[in-house]
């Protein structure tokens, strides 16, 4: 590992062009000001900081309300053995060999592990985040959360959970799957049962509470299917996993989104184009990883029941009752795994902006048959994953609050919280941040270009020994408003 961190350094010195900040500092009041605020330290809001500094933006802060370790889904609600994606997908490395995911685990438990490794297991990855925000000294925070997010003059001000109020000229919203709205859990689950009684795949759960219990399941998602053998393996006397639909997906159109093409150019479409995408997608949805449901059919007392929604619940005695077509099924705990919604108000840091956010439905008018919903529910980003104005005029610093998480789907393609499009999300959310800066100091950096006057040319030998000592003496240019204030200095060279 040290030979390989030592490589990563060289890499990181024979990158390190040009090496100079261009941003000034800014302060307000006497409090300076961040030029990024990244909220998130997952994958997402790590790599986001690496990019920001590899353009020499350095007045940055990522914040995370997990301690150290516990950022992002890996050490918290993830439950699966492994990631998803293939193992050779790249991201968080932005292009640098040594900080791939590949020379890391090389580095850390040999060529032949690697040669023979099927897909990286979760903690292993956490390991690898761990390792990336420690060489590359991200600024990281934790144990910080953030209430809420408004306007102070041309400035963003985000309020900690702690009273602090930081000042920021940009926040990027790094805060994963439900970052954009909140986990989905139904309306009579949460009426009509203790909450000692159910879960969501996104909590903790007491999985050793549940040996010898039965235990219903309500998705047909990935995470469910995780939940459902993390119980199974924790000793639960029976799991039944009830699915909506009839027949669970087969074609995982992720994998098919995984070229360079869709990946670093949707975002360019059209929106008729981008609708037309997403929807299929959409509707196709994903399905659960072979390994994951071989993990659940290991197990003689698990069950699937397509075509089984759940349509209301009840307490009889100790039992939990869930009403399915054509009656009802009995358990000791449920969890549940339907997705989330997507709703700006149901997020703390985007309560304030939510009335202002706008909507594909704001922006977009499908032809008839291709109505979606729950697509046209998710924010309207422009090329830059900034959130929009639902009227123009209405909350001017949305155009300086950039959501880098999955809701950014519909109008990014597959780039805010996956892994497979992180580098290419990444590098236009980086390059769109430095383009917002540059256009907005324009003025100070044409000024600081009139102003400079650090010679160069300081000294002259000449074979006649005349000529160099003319052009010495010769004072530098600094009249502003002449155009044609090197003439002379033309015409004698």
């Amino acid at each position: 590992m040290t030979e390989l961190e030592a490589r990563v350094r060289a890499d990181l010195a024979c990158l390190d062009y040009p090496a100079k900040p261009w941003l000034a500092p800014q302060s307000q009041n006497g409090q300076a000001v961040l030029d990024v605020l990244i909220i998130g330290a997952g994958q997402g809001g790590l790599a986001t900081a690496f990019g920001l500094m590899r353009e020499k933006i350095g007045n940055i802060l990522i914040v995370d309300q997990a301690p150290r370790g516990g950022e992002g889904v890996w050490t918290s609600f993830a439950r699966m053995v492994t990631l998803r994606t293939p193992k050779h997908v790249s991201g968080p490395d932005l292009g640098i060999g040594s900080l791939t995911p590949r020379a890391w685990y090389e580095a850390s438990f040999g060529l032949a592990r690697w040669e023979g490794l099927g897909k990286i297991p979760r903690d292993v990855w956490q390991a690898y985040l761990d390792w990336y925000r420690d060489i590359l000294h991200l600024p990281v925070r934790n144990d910080t959360g953030i209430t809420g997010i408004t306007e102070q003059g041309s400035l963003l001000a985000a309020t900690t959970d702690k009273g602090e109020v930081l000042l920021a000229r940009k926040i990027v919203l790094a805060t994963g799957i439900a970052g954009s709205g909140a986990w989905l859990i139904p309306d009579f689950i949460e009426k009509n049962l203790p909450r000692a009684r159910y879960g969501h795949t996104s909590e903790p759960i007491d999985f050793a509470a549940l040996a010898g219990k039965r235990v219903g399941v309500l998705g047909a998602g990935a995470s469910a299917f995780d939940n459902a053998a993390t119980a199974l393996e924790a000793g639960a006397s029976r799991v039944q996993l009830c699915v909506r639909r009839r027949l669970l997906p087969r074609v995982n159109p992720y994998r098919w989104m995984e070229q360079a093409g869709f990946l670093s150019q949707f975002a360019e479409l059209p929106d008729l184009l981008r609708w037309r995408f997403m929807r299929h997608i959409f509707t196709m949805n994903q399905p659960p990883p072979p390994d994951t449901v071989a993990r659940c059919a290991a197990f003689p007392q698990f069950s699937a029941h397509p075509g089984t929604p759940w349509l209301d619940a009840r307490m009889e005695g100790e039992d939990i009752r869930i009403r399915v077509p054509g009656g009802e099924l009995a358990f000791d705990f449920v969890i549940i795994g339907a997705g989330f919604i997507i709703d700006a108000s149901r997020r703390p840091e985007l309560a304030h902006f939510a009335p202002a956010i706008a909507t594909w439905a704001d922006h977009f008018t499908p032809p008839e048959g291709e109505e979606d919903p729950v697509l046209a529910s998710y924010p309207y980003l422009s090329r830059s994953f900034a959130f929009t104005e639902r009227l123009t005029g209405q909350a001017p610093a949305l155009a300086n609050l950039h959501n880098f998480t999955f809701g950014a789907m519909p109008s990014m393609g597959l780039s805010g919280a996956s892994i497979s499009g992180l580098k290419f999300g990444v590098r236009r959310l980086v390059n769109a941040i430095c383009r917002d800066f540059y256009l907005e100091d324009a003025e100070a950096s044409y000024r600081s270009l009139l102003d400079y006057q650090e010679p160069e040319l300081t000294a002259l030998s000449w074979p006649d020994g005349g000529i160099g000592e003319a052009l010495l003496p010769m004072p530098l240019p600094n009249d502003r408003t002449n155009p044609h204030q090197n003439d002379r200095l033309n015409k004698t060279l």
